[in-house]
């Protein structure tokens, strides 16, 4: 998408996978209060304006909460993800406040113990699916 899109896009869901695909991690953003909303809004919760402009993250936080998932959905099974080999899921709050749930890499999936909230995590993601049907998923990987 040209920078032109960004300003034209409508706040839907289609319209952030969009820019995931593009690998772009875009939010929300209130002109009248400045509040951030991920997933994104297209009416402010807080002021009930609908006076909204996307914005670029910079895709930069930390782990606030995860869990292992060994027995996922099928999907994820079908990627070799199972009892023997999990992986992992959680929520990261990004530097600029919102948080946002996606799959995390780089982690100890085998030994969650080790893993510590508040860990800084970066902006990724997974490709999934071929061909036509491929898209971008979300994702958060161990900075640096």
């Amino acid at each position: 998408m040209s920078e032109k899109d960004i300003h034209t896009e409508p706040f839907t869901p289609h319209s952030f996978q969009q820019f995931l695909n593009d690998g772009k991690l875009m939010a929300s953003r209130c002109a009248d209060c400045q509040r951030i909303y991920l997933p994104v809004r297209g009416l402010c919760p807080h002021c009930g304006d609908s006076n909204l402009e996307w914005i670029k993250l910079t895709g930069k936080g930390k782990l606030a909460a995860f869990t292992s998932v060994y027995v996922g959905p099928s999907f994820m099974n079908a990627e070799g993800f199972g009892r023997e080999n999990p992986y992992l899921t959680g929520i990261v709050e990004l530097d600029e406040g919102p948080q946002i749930s996606a799959r995390l890499l780089g982690l100890d999936e085998k030994n969650p113990e080790k893993i510590k909230i508040g860990t800084k995590m970066v902006f990724s993601t997974v490709e999934v699916g071929e061909g036509d049907e491929a898209y971008a998923q979300l994702s958060f990987q161990l900075e640096g």
